[in-house]
């Protein structure tokens, strides 16, 4: 590929001309439509050295209090990101880079803003209890203690 540092009209018509020349030569091209390909080419040269736009992210409207209260349903919560309905968050921001205060941030939400659906929390947190999981030492006093198994020592 060719440098050009310092674009000057002539180069470039040098090399759009070459361009065109090659690529009519390999394909059809109607007369009519020739004119067209040369802007085209030479557009594209002239942009070869100027500055890349900046992809600035666009700037995303802060939910209002109605907006958040209704994304906050008792089966899911309506993502800001997409508008889809989902029981967590967490996995589906991920999707799109996020985490959780970025999303809370990026939205305007409240910090105690939930990021799994209430249902799904109850469902969750019923199956823990019914484990027994979070209960440390009290609940172990209460139940006796089984027999070793094996030999018993002398």
């Amino acid at each position: 590929m060719t440098d050009i540092a310092p674009q000057s009209t002539v180069s470039l018509i040098a090399m759009t001309t070459e361009i065109v020349a090659n690529y009519v030569s390999g394909n059809k091209v109607a007369p009519t439509d020739i004119p067209g390909v040369i802007q085209a080419v030479f557009a594209s040269l002239s942009s070869i050295n100027a500055p890349a736009p900046v992809n600035e992210e666009p700037a995303h409207e802060k939910a209002t209090a109605s907006q958040i209260r209704k994304s906050v349903t008792p089966d899911a919560l309506i993502s800001f990101e997409d508008g889809k309905p989902y029981k967590t968050l967490k996995r589906h921001l991920s999707t799109y880079g996020l985490t959780i205060p970025e999303y809370k941030a990026k939205w305007g939400l409240p910090a105690d803003y939930p990021t799994t659906a209430p249902s799904y929390s109850e469902r969750r947190s019923a199956m823990a209890r019914q484990l027994g999981l979070g209960q440390g030492g009290r609940g172990k006093a209460s139940q006796p203690k089984a027999a070793p198994k094996g030999k018993p020592r002398k």
